[in-house]
């Protein structure tokens, strides 16, 4: 299995049980999946690349269960990844379970400048070589597939532990590899998983601006769609348009013919149960009442909404100065909840308090000022109290 021999193809049960006995025994590894959910609620597993030490597989996931690979998972080894997100997705799936400890390079490379980098961009910056090129689009629910398609996805893993090694030696030489660390761990252990379906509206931009009874039945006819999609497995598009939500949310029809008079929907969407759960949708709908949410930036004391776009700009240029992915160091919504005095405050917590979060505080106290310098950056300065006007 010499990953200078090429990637070998894992398509039965004792083969994958080899792998994990020999990959149990490596301090880390790395890890990647090829997906496809076009067509599908849930991600399809479609293939999957696994190296450590000096061994490189691709793990036929359409001809083998994957399962087993729980133990690998779940055991003491560091799993390597790249924009991690949706392949824990896709593993949790297939496997019931997550990477126990992860060290995701996409976000360590943040705590080094690099803000948000492909995969791509981390080996042309740090191994100075370019990944070969593939087909976006390619089907990797083909079988047999292409050697094209093996190199490709053999290259996604094959250097992933040397990018780990120098992202690792660059953040101990800058005093930030704890931060890193804990920051993969809180990703990982942030809520994923299913959606919660009750909150499926609010991702339909016309859907989040409806008041009263539209707003109610925008969500339940959303949470309907949403328990469809995933029963029959399918795109919540394929069940019903976010056009087709807003249309009866505005309407609330009381009939299937008022249905089939809404805009975005035909016989397709209301065939078979479908037309009377979706009227059920309505009605319960009409009789929701929808608290209005809080805009968090007008929860602010009105004295400090002039300051977030000023104190903005100077994280911006904190993060540029310190070499940092800005969206690490603090977003709008972490400024806004240290300025509303949210407990457990990202920015009041940590390192990030102590680069920004206690600067902040200074400036709101009226014990520090921001001003700009000749080259037009701004200076966090101690205020003098000294009014010129």
């Amino acid at each position: 299995m010499a990953a200078d021999s090429g990637p070998e193809v894992i398509t039965d049960d004792e083969g994958l049980d080899d792998v994990i006995d020999s990959a149990l025994k490596a301090d880390r590894y790395a890890l990647d999946t090829e997906f496809h959910r076009e067509r599908t609620y849930f991600p399809k597993l479609a293939l999957l690349q696994l190296a450590w030490e000096d061994e490189l597989v691709l793990i036929d996931p359409l001809a083998i269960d994957v399962a087993p690979l729980a133990d690998l998972l779940e055991g003491d080894g560091i799993a390597v990844l790249h924009a991690a997100a949706q392949d824990i997705e896709v593993l949790e799936l297939a496997t019931g379970t997550r990477p126990r400890v992860l060290f995701d390079t996409q976000i360590a490379s943040g705590f080094i400048g690099m803000a948000t980098p492909s995969l791509s961009n981390l080996h042309e910056r740090l191994l100075d070589m370019h990944l070969p090129k593939g087909d976006r689009l390619t089907d990797w629910l083909q079988r047999p597939l292409t050697h094209d398609q093996l190199t490709y996805a053999a290259s996604d893993v094959a250097n992933l532990l040397e990018i780990h090694d120098i992202l690792v030696e660059d953040l101990t030489g800058r005093g930030r590899l704890q931060w890193a660390l804990d920051e993969c761990e809180q990703f990982l252990n942030r809520a994923r998983g299913r959606r919660p379906p009750e909150e499926a509206y609010l991702r339909i931009k016309e859907a989040r601006n409806l008041k009263g009874k539209a707003a109610g039945v925008a969500r339940m006819v959303a949470e309907w769609r949403e328990l469809r999609a995933a029963e029959v497995d399918q795109p919540v598009r394929f069940v019903l348009s976010d056009l087709a939500v807003v249309g009866i949310a505005q309407s609330r029809p009381k009939t299937v013919e008022d249905l089939r008079r809404i805009r975005g929907v035909d016989d397709r969407h209301i065939r078979g149960d479908s037309g009377e759960e979706l009227l059920l949708a309505v009605q319960a709908g009409t009789r929701l009442q929808i608290p209005k949410r809080a805009n968090a930036q007008n929860e602010l004391p009105r004295q400090l909404r002039p300051a977030i776009s000023l104190i903005a700009a100077w994280i911006a240029q904190r993060a540029r100065d310190l070499e940092l992915d800005a969206s690490l160091l603090a977003t709008r919504a972490d400024l806004e909840g240290l300025l509303r005095g949210d407990e457990g405050a990202r920015l009041g917590e940590g390192w990030r308090q102590q680069l920004v979060g206690g600067p902040i505080g200074q400036v709101v106290a009226g014990e520090a000022a921001l001003a700009f310098d000749p080259s037009g950056s701004l200076v966090l300065e101690e205020r003098s109290g000294r009014s010129l006007s």
